[in-house]
């Protein structure tokens, strides 16, 4: 008695949750199965495949997020990464600097910094062998030439052409010619500078400064410091057209971040004048760039302007106007900083796009397939009683 009481409640009780079946079922017998519904099927099924594809390739992405902070990094040196090329203007002809606002100067920077000549139709030229000139083999090694009344009490020698014009430089003073110098002759300097003329110049390399604003500059003639001021020795080069047409091959402040793109690379300034000193105006916004597995990478994105103007080197050198020929390049580096994080995707989006894929293109097929369905009875009952003529 006990048991068939049991048995009757537990059968009221699944009775009554089966009043909650949102998804009631039809005998097998009552389905009808039609041509119709078997290419819907197939067509939502190739849907829902295709879509779930593209779901998946975006599950397993990197998602970007950006975010905006200030820079604690100022103590930090920057690096500026360069690689241009100078169409009309040899190596021997360009000098590399860089000074910053804090006071500190780099002249005539050589380390990490490579000069390539390059012939006239960009092919490199080979290193040739340096040979002695004239009768250097038989200079006594413990000479003492003269400095063409550029002694000092530091200088009393000079004996490549190199010192004395840095003789020259440290009395502020200009060589007019070279061929008047002894030592330049039996170096053959002279004739050097002639025969290089209608070269061209690669600069690969790299430049630390501090991180503060500054800039740094590719100009013609020997830099070297005066005083206070900054001075580059032009008198050897007079003669000569200074053509600063140039291509930004490269540039960059810091280390390479994937998708990173720079406003300079592949840049080209074709000058329309002579002397012509081109100007670059860079705002730096640092970046710090953090991947997936917690490595940090510490680089900068930047904007530029750009300006130029011809100088007139006779009034120039009267101090009647200001400016050097050359490229230059003026940077100011933000306050702030971006923070660009890689992350992973949600799984629980994943799921719910999946789902959201598969119920709405199984709602829709059934919505197109019952229109399709009784749209052919229709027509087919209308058929039947002999309305459609």
């Amino acid at each position: 008695m006990a048991s068939a009481i049991s048995s009757s409640s537990g059968g009221s009780i699944f009775g009554s949750l089966k009043r909650f079946d949102a998804y009631p079922k039809t005998m097998e017998d009552f389905r009808i199965k039609t041509f119709g519904g078997a290419a819907i099927t197939i067509i939502s099924g190739t849907i829902m495949t295709v879509l779930f594809i593209a779901e998946l390739k975006f599950f397993l992405s990197t998602s970007i997020k950006e975010s905006l902070l200030m820079d604690t990094t100022r103590s930090d040196l920057l690096d500026i990464n360069l690689d241009m090329t100078f169409q009309h203007l040899p190596c021997d002809y360009l000098s590399v600097d860089a000074m910053d606002i804090s006071g500190e100067q780099q002249v005539d920077v050589n380390h990490d910094i490579k000069k390539i000549r390059l012939h006239a139709n960009g092919s490199a030229i080979a290193v040739e062998k340096v040979e002695k000139l004239g009768n250097d083999t038989q200079l006594k090694p413990d000479r003492c030439e003269s400095c063409y009344g550029a002694e000092t009490a530091t200088i009393t020698c000079c004996n490549t052409c190199e010192e004395v014009r840095a003789a020259y430089r440290a009395k502020g003073w200009g060589l007019e010619s070279l061929g008047a110098i002894e030592q330049c002759k039996r170096e053959g300097i002279v004739n050097r500078i002639e025969t290089i003329k209608d070269e061209q110049c690669k600069i690969v390399g790299n430049i630390r400064v501090s991180k503060v604003s500054g800039n740094f500059h590719i100009s013609p003639g020997k830099s070297f410091q005066q005083h206070t001021a900054h001075v580059h020795d032009l008198k050897l080069l007079n003669q000569f057209p200074l053509n600063l047409t140039h291509t930004v091959n490269s540039l960059t402040f810091g280390d390479f971040v994937p998708g990173q793109v720079n406003a300079l690379d592949s840049h080209t300034f074709v000058a329309q004048q002579l002397n012509v000193m081109r100007q670059y105006y860079v705002q730096i916004v640092p970046m710090r760039y953090i991947k997936l597995n917690g490595d940090v990478t510490l680089s900068n994105q930047y904007s530029v302007t750009y300006h130029s103007k011809a100088i007139n080197l006779v009034k120039a050198a009267r101090g009647e106007e200001s400016g050097l020929p050359g490229m230059f390049v003026t940077y100011e580096i933000s306050p702030l900083m971006v923070e660009v994080a890689q992350q992973k995707r949600s799984f629980t989006h994943f799921l719910t796009g999946v789902c959201a894929i598969i119920g709405g293109v199984f709602t829709v097929a059934g919505i197109i397939d019952s229109f399709v369905y009784r749209s052919y009875r229709a027509f087919q009952k209308k058929l039947e009683l002999g309305k459609v003529s």
